[in-house]
């Protein structure tokens, strides 16, 4: 049996204020065989018994981990309704498939719990692309701006903001913002501020990030798809603008489900991680979802949207974090406090707004949630 091979993955970043790009990179595992695919599961749901833990996957992640998720009592959703629905359980113990924010956000907002990840290296390219020394320095350089960042941020950059958002209230919080007379400086997805920015005309400063997934759509490709199949309809999340131009529905996780659900289609085309097909597919059975064009012609890889760090959370080292108790997520108590703040200060405009952030896992009674709401 062969080791995890690696890949290495460019993003973007800025770096003193100019934008430029960077390097990482993913651990690619091997997929288990059948027998081991089987046993790992069993004894994955039988160390979250025993350990008193609750699993929290991403709707990104494997398959088996999602299943996993549900049938064990857990939940697969986005990062702030897992970080939210850790809260709620009785566990002292969370484990988080996904990405390291994702961890830290559950930390942040479950600070007496155990939070464990399969894969403490598994990142994301607009928290990789947004440091928080660097961050901070920019805001320090425009001390007349109002911070709002993104959830897809790590804890020391949230602890440096005056809000986080989450694509359900980020049009009103800046639209907020923006009837007070503040200028805003928005960080890390630049698609995202962009979209934000057009629908507000509020004045904002982008930071210049971006996810190494929506970026790659291409707009040409697309259109040449749509040709192909003329009754699909377009579901996306946050990418740049000519490919939000051709969505029919554009939004984040949760509301590109709801979409497929309520649009008069029976054929989508899916610009966002493939591991959504999952979800999608196993609501909506009768329905056909395409992956959406992230190359041009001749390239290897025409659909292949899926994020590489995402990747690295496996049913293997899902058990072994279980058994041994590594891979604990810690956050500073200072960082974790100070993070706190921007994200208690969403919620509590949300409840003035009567403004639902968290999802309840019912898409029928959510829909109203992401009513009017941009790319997240």
């Amino acid at each position: 049996m062969h080791g995890p091979s690696t890949r290495t993955i460019r993003f973007e970043r800025q770096l003193a204020g100019v934008a430029c790009t960077a390097e990482a990179w993913a651990r690619v595992p091997e997929a288990p065989s059948v027998d081991e695919r089987r046993d790992l599961k069993a004894r994955i749901k039988r160390l979250l018994k025993e350990r008193s833990a609750v699993l929290l996957a991403h709707y990104y992640v494997e398959p088996d981990l999602q299943d996993l998720a549900e049938e064990t009592g857990g939940c697969v959703a986005d990062s702030l309704e897992m970080a939210r629905f850790g809260r709620a359980q009785d566990a002292p113990t969370l484990v988080v498939a996904g990405v390291r924010f994702m961890g830290e956000t559950a930390k942040i907002l479950n600070p007496e719990k155990r939070v464990l990840m399969p894969d403490l290296d598994a990142t994301c390219s607009l928290d990789l692309g947004c440091p928080a020394g660097e961050f901070s320095a920019f805001c320090d350089e425009h001390r007349e701006r109002t911070v709002v960042v993104y959830a897809n941020t790590s804890a020391a950059v949230k602890a440096r903001a005056d809000w986080v958002v989450t694509s359900a209230i980020a049009l009103d919080v800046v639209r907020h913002l923006h009837e007070q007379g503040k200028k805003i400086l928005w960080a890390p997805d630049r698609h995202l501020g962009a979209y934000v920015k057009s629908q507000t005309d509020a004045d904002m400063l982008l930071w210049h990030g971006a996810c190494v997934v929506h970026q790659e759509f291409k707009a040409l490709e697309l259109e040449l798809l749509k040709k192909e199949h003329p009754r699909a309809k377009v579901l996306h999340p946050e990418s740049p603008a000519e490919v939000i131009r051709l969505a029919d529905a554009v939004g984040s996780t949760t509301q590109i489900l709801k979409a497929a659900q309520s649009l008069d289609a029976d054929e989508f085309i899916v610009a966002t991680d493939n591991g959504m097909l999952h979800k999608m597919k196993s609501l909506m059975p009768n329905k056909r979802f395409i992956e959406a064009p992230t190359a041009g012609a001749g390239a290897a890889c025409k659909s292949c949207a899926h994020c590489p760090w995402m990747a690295m959370n496996g049913l293997r080292n899902l058990a072994h974090a279980l058994e041994s108790g590594a891979n604990e997520i810690r956050v500073d108590p200072e960082i974790g406090r100070l993070a706190y703040r921007p994200i208690d200060r969403m919620l509590a405009f949300a409840a003035r707004r009567s403004v639902n952030v968290r999802p309840s896992g019912d898409l029928a009674k959510d829909g109203a949630l992401f009513k009017d709401v941009g790319p997240a």
